[in-house]
């Protein structure tokens, strides 16, 4: 996830998040929980929300030893007697869907995601070629890549197996446009893509409380990148009518509970933030590129410039690929073919 510039044109609602395994109410019936992250980005935001029958749990956090510690001292701690109801996952990353198998059965409880997280995370969990086939090297080494770099890629894909606990084999499916009715609150359900395909995000316009997930954060821009399966898509454009719509949708004075970092009450400031810190990545790739063709390896550290390490060299590659591919798209660059290398030239 890139950093991006943000002004504060009104106060955070919490100036410090929770340590990791306390709970914190954030607003009548909903409670905040931050669990650790193996990453640059080291904490993702769990939600609790109160119901007759428990608490219903926006996202999990990952599979790994600590996390399901805490889970363990949170549910034997402040949550003990009080069951946990059911599971909404809002997209298939490890940080949001790792956690799922494991607490699903446990408490024998239904999972609602839209049906494409559904599928994706499906396909991750279950399909080796998926995360390390050779469609991954051939992908990164068309865009001038080495071959050490490439190889990476493929490796790194091992530890999203080893990241997850699976899902269920059966969900109750979030839909744009329906409903979910939780602890006396109905909740909108709004999907939007560009970090994850049918990411699901939830609003309750009676409370005017925004449950935005990875695509309203403050002062971070989600990572959105293009995926070897699918090499010429464009993310950033969804992600960025994803945000046009939002502005429609969401209240500018929303509580605005994100899936990382601290919950904001002005999310259409910081939506204009996000839109412009893209274009603003459009322009200086544009500016790059007069001066003659590049390939997208070589043109990732015009966008990161601080990212030396392997592994998250190929975060930023796919994500400077999908500002690559918007543009395409717009018609400011174009990609020709060199010996088997796309190299990027300006329109």
């Amino acid at each position: 996830m890139a950093d991006s510039t943000a002004s504060r044109a009104a106060p955070l609602p919490f100036a410090q998040a929770p340590g990791f395994g306390e709970m914190r109410e954030v607003a009548d019936g909903i409670l905040w929980l931050r669990l650790p992250l193996p990453y640059q980005l080291d904490h993702v935001n769990i939600y609790l929300l109160r119901e007759d029958a428990g608490w219903a749990v926006v996202d999990v956090g990952i599979n790994d030893e600590r996390s399901r510690a805490i889970w363990e001292a949170v549910l034997d701690g402040p949550l003990r007697g009080t069951p946990l109801s059911r599971l909404i996952i809002t997209h298939h990353h490890p940080d949001h869907m790792g956690l799922a198998g494991w607490l699903a059965e446990r408490f024998d409880i239904p999972v609602h995601m839209t049906f494409t997280e559904f599928l994706m995370g499906k396909y991750y969990g279950t399909s080796r070629q998926a995360i390390s086939g050779s469609f991954q090297y051939v992908h990164y080494a068309r865009h001038g890549a080495p071959p050490e770099q490439a190889q990476l890629v493929v490796e790194r894909g091992h530890s999203y197996l080893e990241r997850i606990s699976g899902l269920p084999d059966t969900i109750l499916s979030l839909e744009p446009g329906g409903h979910l009715d939780i602890g006396g609150r109905r909740w909108e359900v709004q999907t939007g893509g560009g970090h994850s395909p049918g990411q699901a995000m939830l609003y309750c316009r009676a409370d005017n409380i925004f449950l935005a997930a990875d695509q309203v954060i403050e002062r971070i821009s989600p990572n959105v990148s293009v995926m070897a399966m699918e090499p010429v898509a464009n993310p950033l454009g969804a992600f960025l009518s994803s945000l046009d719509a939002l502005r429609d949708w969401v209240a500018p004075d929303a509580l605005t509970l994100p899936g990382h970092r601290l919950p904001l009450t002005d999310p259409h400031r910081r939506i204009a933030e996000l839109i412009s810190h893209h274009h603003d990545r459009c322009d200086l790739l544009e500016r790059f590129l007069r001066a003659g063709p590049q390939t997208v390896y070589d043109l990732t550290p015009v966008l990161f410039p601080r990212v030396s390490d392997p592994h998250q060299v190929s975060f930023a590659f796919s994500e400077t690929l999908a500002h690559v591919n918007y543009m395409i798209a717009t018609g400011l660059l174009q990609a020709e073919d060199a010996g088997g290398i796309l190299r990027i030239r300006h329109g």
